[in-house]
């Protein structure tokens, strides 16, 4: 399911619910797939193996189910408008990965540190194709910095409660996509190799780095997952994963569900083999 043409069903669907203007969803969408095969602008066809642009597919997906879910239970809607813009934020929110021609080191993991700053400049430059004015332009780019460890939607002045929810979306989406799926215990050690190069790009001393290992990571993935992800969710990104829920069983989170699937598979592992999972 993480092709573009399924993702473009799922646009069409959930657009039709809001009200939204399908039309705009099919420009976005062709703008990011363009973008990441290096087919506009100055960009490079993405290289990465773990923020490629099957995880922006995946947080797509769980962005769309963020705002059916948010259609389907809570009176005040989000406009049509906002959920077109915040279409276009998921779709970049990593685009700042991307290399640009002549620039010929490394994968684009180097950027790890500065992606969504980059990302910001790509939607800032690109958005005024497909329609966007500067006020929209400006509301994506503080949706994209609310992605990333520090990203917090309440520490950023969106100019309405709507448009916060729309940031608080994006970011919970970008966890939730990729936890969640099911090749997630397999792509770590790709993941690894990005901040290893990101590391090595900026001359992090290796006592310095987060994980000297593909298994310190694998490792520290519970306790991510339950000490940061977990609460992070709730505390700054305000709850929207409840939209996730079922209608008939509102107490489940197939999400979460996942994502807690995939932590006990990664302890498994570990505990059965003591070495890291092999990419698939």
């Amino acid at each position: 399911m993480n092709s573009v043409e399924h993702l473009r069903v799922a646009i069409h669907r959930v657009f039709k619910v809001t009200g939204s203007n399908i039309a705009f969803g099919e420009r976005a969408l062709d703008l990011a797939d363009r973008l990441f095969r290096g087919e506009i602008w100055n960009s490079q066809p993405s290289s990465l193996h773990y923020h490629d642009f099957s995880h922006t597919i995946q947080a797509s997906y769980c962005f769309l189910d963020l705002v059916a879910g948010h259609a389907r239970v809570e009176s005040v809607k989000l406009a049509p408008r906002e959920v077109e813009l915040g279409l276009a934020g998921i779709l970049l929110h990593d685009s700042g990965y991307l290399k640009v021609s002549g620039d010929n080191d490394g994968t684009g993991a180097k950027y790890t540190y500065s992606h969504v700053l980059r990302s910001c400049g790509l939607a800032a430059s690109l958005l005024p194709l497909i329609g966007c004015r500067l006020n929209e332009i400006t509301l994506v780019i503080d949706a994209i910095s609310c992605t990333g460890i520090s990203g917090n939607p309440y520490s950023v002045n969106f100019p309405s409660d709507n448009s916060r929810v729309i940031g608080c979306m994006i970011a919970t989406a970008d966890y939730l996509g990729q936890m969640a799926a099911l090749e997630y215990p397999e792509k770590l050690p790709h993941l690894f190799n990005e901040f290893t190069e990101a590391d090595d790009f900026n001359n992090v001393p290796f006592e310095q780095r987060a994980f000297p290992s593909v298994s310190a990571m694998l490792a520290a993935t519970p306790s991510f997952w339950t000490s940061f992800v977990r609460p992070k969710m709730d505390a700054d990104f305000g709850s929207v994963h409840k939209y996730l829920c079922l209608p008939d069983r509102p107490d489940y989170n197939p999400y979460i569900a996942a994502v807690e699937k995939n932590v006990l598979r990664i302890s498994a592992e570990l505990k059965k083999n003591a070495k890291p999972i092999a990419p698939r």
